[in-house]
């Protein structure tokens, strides 16, 4: 089955598992999260496959989150909004098979989420 990488081409983490899927002869079509951003309603639907809120794939680390957004007591959808905007600010890679989905991070998890 095709798994589709939700990446950004400057993540080592995301082309790392780029990489691996490459090796290991695994179908992809990667969809980059910089140049074509995801609408809130395909951001709805990637979380729905995680089975996650908004949270778990905000980048808390990341500078644009920490000046701007640290602390702030925002809904899902104003989330939702600022992510569909500021793709950066997502975690990836995001790896998606048919209904699921993972964080593509470790690498290692990698392995057991294409096998199944």
């Amino acid at each position: 089955m095709l798994v589709k990488v939700l990446h950004n081409g400057n993540c080592s983490k995301s082309n790392a598992v780029l990489e691996y899927l490459d090796e290991n002869g695994v179908p992809f079509e990667i969809i980059n999260i910089v140049e074509d951003p995801l609408s809130v309603l395909e951001l709805k639907t990637v979380l729905k496959k995680l089975n996650e809120d908004v949270s778990h794939i905000i980048r808390k680390e990341e500078k644009l989150y920490l000046e701007k957004y640290a602390g702030k007591d925002l809904t899902e959808d104003e989330w939702l909004k600022i992510l569909s905007e500021n793709p950066s600010l997502i975690q990836r890679p995001i790896l998606i098979k048919g209904s699921v989905a993972m964080l593509g991070r470790p690498v290692e998890n990698v392995k057991f989420f294409i096998e199944q």
